[in-house]
């Protein structure tokens, strides 16, 4: 059986797991876990997956970065695998586990990656340094608290924090955090002794 992981680090990034989605289905993937969570946060559908996976079976995912933190995570997958008998496939490699090569390249290629995001990684602190340093830096936008009063409006209207957030295109915590600043309990109504 062919099984598909799909990642994206975030719920904002309905895009990239959308994209994922279809390369998978485009690849004739049978079963799909996916998840939407930051790879150093634990990762309930990939546990699910090698659970789930079966002798002969082959786990496709997108890209390598998709599935893993670092090489070390990626061979440390890989193995859990092989000890199953489960083939790895990296569609944006072209490449499966299915031989000793294989697995030096993806190792290889794994390295590559890992280096070129931690230039990356190191080029923006370097950058926002700088900006900070020119007084041109201001940081991420606080987007929720810029929809707080729709999130008020919707409360009003009895929507609730999980489709407020889905409406908004922002996380549920957000919403919460809104509510909190704005004395509301979980249900919207103001909370006792909080400040009309």
């Amino acid at each position: 059986m062919d099984i598909g992981y799909a990642r994206t680090s975030t719920v904002e990034q309905i895009a990239g797991l959308e994209a994922q989605e279809r390369d998978l289905k485009a690849a004739s993937v049978e079963k799909i876990f996916k998840e939407q969570v930051s790879s150093v946060a634990p990762r309930v559908q990939l546990e699910a997956l090698i659970e789930f996976a079966r002798e002969g079976d082959v786990v496709i995912v997108t890209k390598p970065d998709r599935l893993a933190r670092s090489v070390r995570d990626l061979m440390t997958i890989v193995d859990r695998l092989a000890e199953k008998k489960v083939q790895l496939r990296i569609l944006s490699l072209g490449m499966d586990t299915g031989s000793p090569t294989a697995r030096l390249m993806l190792t290889l290629l794994g390295g590559i990656a890992e280096f070129e995001r931690e230039l990356m990684l190191e080029r923006q602190r370097e950058g926002i340094a700088k900006a900070k340093a020119e007084k041109k830096y201001k940081g991420r936008a606080p987007t929720a608290r810029e929809k707080a009063d729709e999130i008020r409006a919707l409360l009003a209207n009895r929507v609730g924090p999980k489709e407020i957030a889905k409406q908004l295109g922002i996380s549920r915590s957000s919403v919460y955090r809104v509510m909190e600043h704005a004395g509301l309990g979980a249900t919207g109504t103001l909370k006792l002794g909080a400040a009309a």
